[in-house]
């Protein structure tokens, strides 16, 4: 079972930072900036770090496999692949059809009805 997470949303648009923590649910939104990009890792350290998170094997992260930009796919799979390896971290990915709205009872429907896949990661590029 997913209990302490984080969730990331960066396909290009309307991207997001989601934290569920000791029961408790934080949003971040990633605001679109040129060079957004080389950013995201240190916004997700800071996000994580303001929350005291701990980076362990009860946490997990859930990525966004897509449809969404090469560029923020790419990057965002790489980070979270990076910490699960870093941090034997568990890592799961959703596609963006299955999250309409990002907000917290999306969220838990969407692990509810067991929409995250641990097989990972064949991203959906849009063109």
């Amino acid at each position: 079972m997913i209990n302490n997470f984080l969730i990331i949303k960066y396909i290009g648009n309307n991207d997001k930072l989601g934290l569920r923590i000791n029961k408790e649910f934080f949003i971040q939104d990633l605001e679109k900036q040129k060079k957004n990009n080389e950013q995201l890792v240190l916004k997700i350290m800071k996000f994580l770090e303001f929350h005291d998170v701990k980076l362990d094997k009860n946490f997990s992260i859930i990525v966004n496999q897509g449809p969404g930009s090469f560029s923020g796919l790419r990057i965002s799979m790489a980070i979270a692949k990076g910490l699960k390896i870093s941090k034997k971290i568990q890592l799961f990915g959703y596609k963006d059809k299955d999250l309409m709205e990002f907000n917290q009872e999306n969220i838990e429907n969407l692990l509810n009805k067991n929409l995250v896949e641990k097989k990972l990661i064949n991203p959906i590029y849009s063109s």
